[in-house]
């Protein structure tokens, strides 16, 4: 899988997991360590959001807003309007789910670097149900003039995207996963804001992931192989600004390209694709998530199960493309 350091075995039973949303726990903590300006605000789930770490050693640049999600980003943009660089944290279904309005006009409209975190996203939030499985945060926040939108694919690359994001001068929003996941990175697996990374070389089609999907697209990616199929694997952990250069290249040279998101594929990853192939280098494309419908209430496991969000319904749909 290329020199970047990845997991040997994905398919391994003994892989690490760790819930994404305790990287960028760690992510935060450094990036105050680093630099005084890094504040943090959140809207009554500094646990579970992982905020605690940061809370505990700079309590001083620590703000507790309550429930008031819209509150939380008006505070965050007039904190960088003096001059810091602040974290803004609650369940994605509420921020940006709730606050929208507030993201578009304190802080992309004034283009200030208020870092929006979205944490519980997908349906793999469990049995709290349709309300609070955030799919639509990807479109949201992907749309918005000015914003950065990054997907890390495990807890070792969302502590590295916290730290590159907290170096930025734009405004970013970044998604994380409330379950434990496979961690397929390591320390020295590079991230770069804008950049695609070719997980896997392959020839026969190519599988655009982003966020936890990545791990199921390797591990879809090394099933393959028995059957004769080699698939390359591009993890997408910026969604935007997409890297168009490394998405065509790898499109021009498979012809065959399935995207797979925890998410709406309508304005989401599959549609950022799709947009930018249709433009650029017309493919044939299957967008695999969640096909503008709810989730519903039940384990992890199951719901991506249901909702065809495993290794196992990426190899059947390759199986389809490459047919």
């Amino acid at each position: 899988m290329n020199n970047l350091n990845l997991v040997k075995d994905v398919l391994s039973k003994e892989i690490a997991k760790e819930p994404i949303r305790k990287g960028f726990g760690r992510g935060l903590l450094n990036a105050g360590k680093i630099n005084t300006n890094v504040v943090a605000a959140c809207a009554d789930l500094t646990e579970s959001t992982q905020m605690s770490l940061f809370k505990a050693e700079f309590p001083e640049r620590f703000v507790e807003v309550g429930v008031a999600e819209q509150n939380l980003v008006t505070v965050g943009a007039g904190l960088a309007a003096m001059g810091k660089i602040p974290f803004v944290s609650s369940y994605a279904a509420f921020s940006p789910g709730r606050n929208w309005e507030q993201i578009r006009t304190t802080v992309c409209l004034n283009d200030q670097p208020v870092k929006i975190v979205g944490s519980h996203a997908g349906v793999s939030v469990g049995p709290d149900g349709a309300t609070h499985q955030m799919l639509e945060d990807i479109a949201l926040m992907r749309v918005l003039p000015n914003m950065v939108v990054i997907a890390p694919c495990d807890s070792l690359e969302a502590e590295r995207a916290t730290l590159a994001i907290a170096q930025d001068q734009r405004p970013a929003y970044i998604r994380l996963a409330r379950e434990a996941t496979p961690i397929v990175t390591s320390q020295k697996t590079p991230f770069e804001i804008g950049k695609a990374y070719i997980y896997k070389e392959g020839t026969d089609l190519t599988i655009i992931s982003t966020g936890t999907m990545t791990y199921q697209a390797l591990a879809a990616a090394e099933k393959l192989k028995k059957d004769g199929i080699n698939a390359e694997v591009v993890h997408v952990p910026t969604i935007k600004p997409l890297d168009e250069k490394t998405i065509i290249k790898s499109a021009k040279k498979t012809r065959k390209v399935i995207t797979v998101e925890e998410g709406q594929v309508i304005g989401g990853l599959g549609g950022a694709i799709a947009e930018l192939l249709s433009e650029k280098q017309p493919t044939k494309i299957i967008r695999m998530g969640m096909q503008d419908r709810f989730g519903e209430s039940g384990k992890p496991e199951q719901l991506l199960e249901h909702f065809g969000l495993t290794a196992k319904h990426i190899v059947l749909q390759a199986h389809h493309i490459t047919m």
